[in-house]
Order: C-alpha cells, then sequence, then structure tokens
C-alpha cells in the first residue's frame, strides 16, 4: 500500500474519457483494501441529475466550479481511497494542485484509436455530442495530454492491457 510516514495515503486516477479511471479504480481499490470513489458519481448525486443533464442547464463553467468545490471538499475528508476523476477534472491548474494534496495522482493513458474504440457507441458524455467524435477526441487529447502529463505522479499506458496487467504495474510502480 502507498504509505507516507503511518498515513495511508490516497490514489488519484486522472485521464481522458474512456481510459479505464472508474473500472481500474474500482478493480485496484478492492486488490489493496481500499475504498473507492468517483468524482462523477458524487457530482451526480449532489446534482440530483446526470451530469450531461446538469451540463445541459447549467453550462460546463458551473460543472468545473462544481469540480473544484468538491475537490477541496474530498481534501478535508478523504483517506484510503482510490479516486477516480472525471476526464476535464485536473484540466485546471487549482484542481491539479488540489489532486497532489489529494495522493499519489496516476494518469491512465490511452491512445486516440483504443479511446475511440471504448467510447463508441457511448451517448453520455456532453463534450462529444454531435459532429464528428473523431475529431474531438482528437482535439481534446491534444489540449488534454500536456495537462494530465503535468499533473501525474505516474503514468501507466493502458492500451492492450487487461485490468489485472494495469493493477500490477499500479502496484509495482507504487512500491519504487
Amino acid at each position: 500500500m502507498l504509505r507516507m510516514g503511518d498515513i495511508v495515503k490516497n490514489i488519484i486516477l486522472i485521464g481522458f474519457m474512456g481510459c479505464g479511471k472508474s473500472s481500474v479504480g474500482s478493480k485496484l481499490a478492492r486488490a489493496l483494501h481500499m475504498q473507492f470513489q468517483d468524482t462523477d458519481q458524487l457530482l451526480e448525486e449532489s446534482f440530483g441529475c446526470k451530469i450531461s443533464e446538469f451540463f445541459e442547464k447549467e453550462g460546463e463553467a458551473e460543472f468545473r466550479n462544481r469540480e473544484t468545490a468538491l475537490l477541496k471538499q474530498l481534501n478535508e475528508e478523504l483517506q484510503n481511497t482510490v479516486l477516480a476523476t472525471g476526464g476535464g477534472l485536473p484540466l485546471r491548474e487549482e484542481n491539479a494542485e488540489l489532486l497532489k494534496k489529494l495522493g499519489t495522482v496516476i494518469y491512465l493513458k490511452a491512445s486516440k484509436e483504443t479511446t475511440l474504440k471504448r467510447l463508441h457507441g457511448d451517448t453520455t458524455r456532453p463534450l462529444l455530442a454531435g459532429g464528428d467524435v473523431e475529431e474531438k477526441v482528437e482535439r481534446l487529447l491534444e489540449q488534454r495530454i500536456p495537462l494530465y502529463t503535468a499533473a501525474a505522479d505516474l503514468i501507466i499506458t493502458t492500451d492492450e492491457k487487461s485490468f489485472y496487467e494495469i493493477i500490477n504495474e499500479i502496484e509495482k510502480q507504487c512500491r519504487n
């Protein structure tokens, strides 16, 4: 387990939509005997609706404000937890700093091709709605990859890997 002194640290998973943050996160938490939380799920519970509905009603700026407020709250109370974040959460500099305070930040990196395969037919992503999905993914990845990289303590490539392989790599990297 990740330890700083005798205090168990949190593991924070960041990355583009479809990279496996929630799926890997829940399995990683079980393997490490930690709690699992997902910021998108926590936000939906606080909104009382799906993120796509909130986006439509309130807009992206308000959604990003709510993400930051949630991170501030989690910094006060989160421990021994694997936290999966929304794909856009680490884009704000303030959020990237809050994530670093929360624990070890791991960027789950997937190629554009893997991302498109995983997102094929997914209609729940507000930033991909309407238009050419491949073009949108390419543009967003171009903008986000440098920010994910800068925010991360570790980078794990998930292309062509099973959950077991990804979890093993995370455990191995975190022990070093």
